[in-house]
């Protein structure tokens, strides 16, 4: 699969127990997972779907790191896109960075601080599937305010990122990305996850993209389905 530059093409999920995160998204998504990299790649778990990565679980031990999912955006030179982040009123969090044959990976917070990542792949470029059910379907930007965010990532990511993916809504809410997974059946899958010790925040309602649920799982990481 290509991704198009700014195009989110990653998801991974800090969790203070990831083998808890592997049972509830495992039972949740039918995920199955490989058995995590060794402690240079801090114990990273990828997920697949049918054998096709997905996702991945990150261990976050000593708390520092904000449990929850962080979504990632294409970029073919990672230095080239953390300083357009700066040069928006952006800041990094974490430097460009390589990981090993992978690729190359960065943190970054845009001017109301919300968190996102960038990714310049090498061996691995990405989801392999999204869009399928138990798959990435979309993430959306929760912003206190438009004017502010809407040029600072039309200059970062392009002009078209609200075309591979991204959507922007405003509320009171702390600003944050939500990632949306691909479900068949909103409501069954709600239900799954409280019964795995997951929590349904928002009840499915439907919107002008399909019927959408916001969840958080077992640890408190929040997620969204998508169906439709």
């Amino acid at each position: 699969m290509e991704f198009a530059e700014g195009a989110p093409c990653w998801a991974d999920a800090a969790l203070p127990d990831v083998e808890s995160g592997k049972r509830f998204y495992g039972d949740l998504f039918g995920w199955t997972f490989d058995e995590g990299a060794g402690a240079e790649y801090g114990y990273y778990t990828q997920a697949y779907s049918d054998g096709r990565s997905v996702a991945a679980l990150a261990p976050d031990r000593d708390g520092r790191t904000p449990t929850g999912w962080t979504v990632y955006f294409k970029a073919r030179d990672a230095e080239t896109l953390a300083s357009a982040v700066r040069e928006a009123g952006g800041r990094l969090l974490v430097e460009p960075l390589s990981v090993g044959p992978f690729g190359t990976m960065a943190l970054a917070a845009d001017p109301e601080g919300t968190v996102f990542g960038l990714w310049q792949p090498g061996t691995h470029i990405g989801f392999e599937v999204q869009g399928e059910p138990g798959t990435f379907r979309r993430t959306e930007l929760h912003a206190r305010d438009r004017a502010t965010v809407t040029p600072f990532y039309a200059s970062v990511l392009g002009h078209g990122a609200t075309d591979l993916g991204l959507s922007i809504a405003t509320g009171d809410a702390p600003a944050h990305f939500l990632v949306h997974f691909a479900v068949t059946d909103c409501e069954a899958t709600a239900d799954a996850a409280t019964r795995l010790g997951g929590r349904v925040k928002e009840e499915p309602f439907d919107t002008a993209y399909g019927r959408v649920a916001v969840l958080t799982d077992n640890q408190g990481a929040a997620f969204a389905l998508h169906q439709g």
